[in-house]
């Protein structure tokens, strides 16, 4: 069960106003071209996926696209 907060009438004491830091929303869009796939893959290596994906909160797809744009990233360099 979640702890109820409790608030007061307290002063909040000095307050200081930050920059705003947000990229503006064109930012935000991907400018990779995106190409839908389907791909085989063996059980034990999507469970892992989905474990660990699981465990932090996100998705196992995207996980194992990113490990795909490293893997892809340093090779290329290489040759």
């Amino acid at each position: 069960m979640k702890k109820k907060t409790k608030y007061t009438n307290e002063k909040i004491g000095k307050i200081k106003i930050v920059d705003d830091f947000l990229p503006p929303p064109e930012d935000l869009v991907s400018k990779e071209e995106m190409v839908k796939i389907t791909i085989m893959l063996n059980k034990e290596c999507v469970d892992f996926f989905k474990n660990i994906a699981k465990e932090n909160h996100t998705s196992y797809q995207r996980m194992i696209k990113n490990l795909l744009d490293r893997y892809t990233k340093n090779y290329s360099r290489a040759s």
